[in-house]
């Protein structure tokens, strides 16, 4: 086994030992999973919904290049200053040189995967700019010294006792301040509106990028967001070069389940589209005062970062995503290890994908082995990625490198060999049957020897039928005649 897959399966071991955090991933993810299932049951032919944008994000990826290339030129028309960073030490030089160049001191951040996918807080900091998240998941995290563990719901591994201590030790809280939710989060708010007021740049992620109109879309349930993207004089948008759509329609289907999935509302509390910085006055679109609100720069930072590898590959499908954590609410064994366990910027099923899509096989294939395959994740993707699918790819391109296990790599082909003539198959399953009956106790076999006593150690097996289906079968038909 290699160490990326020996370090997976100690953090794995540490999750499942820890029985608070299996608590705190129950109640929130199921809470999550269950607000999804009513809002898409409210919602008037769902199905049809989910079509419609999957038609628009797979629509999109088919004529990438030629979206990218019209939403430059759109953005970059009404004032905004488009970047292109290939990997993710681009993406750090091109921020940090910004913060720089304008001699910033303070950033605020809103939620934004991509940021933690490039390390953009520690790049920022050793140049010198103090970064602040902003929103409250994220501020949590950033207090406990942290990541987070789920896409959209970052602090899901913590209860509201943990972030109650942690604002205690760290910013001095008193009891009256941590007695309850509201006033946690009221906290959380007096110590970020100076913040807002201070900063010199927001930094924000990019749900999806409007191609026709050079148009940015950022959902949140938190003002923050609106701030980050409006307050600061600069602002940098993080757009990972997947999430565009042609145009307005588009846009509307894919928006129309982002939030369902997400959070089980209709839709979020703040959906912000941004078309260029503040226009002055005689500037492009300005009214006769131009426009009082919003930032004097607006910096868009397209970043690639593995994706355009991804690109006409077997894994390709996994660029329609958008984010919305269902799949992890959804799949029995995130519900079980949480983010952490993962140990990439992306967990759950989507992670299992997106990290070796990314970053190749080497360290991250064992990822795609945490799957039951159940197919739950499919059912709730609102593009309906086939997951599974993909997952079963990433296991088949690991086994053709020889990156599975070894027992994997001669168990598989001893098994095709058997598999493939029906007497040694019959006979095999006759032989393994016997074996197994001796293990089993009421019908359940509790240990199994090996490797397969992973399977064993947190769940029972059960135990084979006397005789197998097509014995059954053959006896039935015989004592018909």
């Amino acid at each position: 086994m290699t160490e990326a897959a020996l370090a997976f399966h100690r953090r794995i071991d540490a999750a499942l030992a820890d029985a608070g955090l299996r608590r705190a991933l129950a109640l929130t993810a199921g809470r999550l999973a269950g607000g999804r299932a009513a809002a898409f049951d409210a919602l008037t032919d769902a199905d049809a919904c989910r079509d419609d944008a999957r038609r628009a994000r797979a629509g999109a990826i088919a004529r990438l290049d030629s979206l990218l290339d019209q939403f430059a030129r759109e953005a970059s028309a009404r004032g905004c200053t488009v970047h292109w960073a290939e990997t993710a030490a681009d993406a750090r030089r091109i921020i940090t040189g910004i913060a720089r160049e304008r001699n910033i001191r303070l950033a605020v951040k809103s939620k934004s995967m991509a940021t933690e996918e490039v390390e953009l807080n520690e790049a920022l900091e050793q140049a010198g700019v103090r970064v602040v998240e902003t929103d409250l998941g994220e501020f949590v995290v950033q207090l406990a010294a942290d990541r987070p563990s789920h896409i959209i719901a970052p602090i899901v591994h913590l209860s509201r006792q943990d972030v109650a201590t942690l604002f205690q030790e760290k910013l001095g809280a008193t009891a009256a301040d941590v007695a309850d939710i509201p006033s946690m989060t009221a906290l959380a708010r007096r110590l970020l509106r100076a913040e807002f007021l201070q900063a010199g740049m927001g930094i924000s992620g990019v749900n999806l990028a409007v191609a026709d109109t050079g148009s940015l879309c950022i959902v949140t349930n938190e003002g923050n967001g609106r701030l980050t993207s409006t307050l600061p004089r600069v602002h940098v948008a993080l757009l990972g070069l997947e999430r565009i759509v042609p145009g307005a329609a588009d846009l509307a289907a894919v928006l129309t389940v982002l939030a369902r999935s997400a959070t089980g509302q209709a839709s979020s509390v703040y959906t912000n589209v941004m078309t260029g910085p503040r226009r002055h006055h005689g500037g492009p679109g300005a009214g006769p005062a131009g426009e009082p609100d919003g930032p004097e720069e607006l910096h868009i930072v397209i970043l690639d970062n593995g994706r355009s590898r991804v690109l006409g590959t077997p894994l390709a499908e996994i660029l329609y995503c958008v984010r919305c954590g269902a799949c992890l609410n959804a799949c029995p064994v995130y519900r079980l290890i949480g983010g952490h366990a993962y140990g990439g910027v992306y967990p759950g099923p989507v992670g299992s994908v997106v990290m070796p899509g990314l970053h190749g096989l080497e360290d991250w294939s064992e990822l795609a082995h945490a799957s039951s395959l159940c197919g739950a994740c499919r059912d709730v993707c609102p593009v309906k990625i086939d997951l599974p699918h993909l997952l079963l790819e990433v296991r088949r391109e690991a086994a053709s490198r020889q990156l599975a296990p070894l027992w994997i790599r001669a168990a598989m082909p001893a098994y095709s060999a058997v598999a493939t003539r029906p007497r040694l198959y019959r006979w095999a399953g006759r032989a393994a049957a016997r074996l197994a009956r001796l293990l089993q106790q009421d019908g359940w076999i509790r240990r199994l020897p090996g490797p397969l006593g992973a399977w064993t150690a947190s769940r029972d097996f059960p135990a084979p039928a006397a005789r197998s289906f097509v014995e059954e079968h053959q006896a039935r038909k015989a004592a018909a005649r």
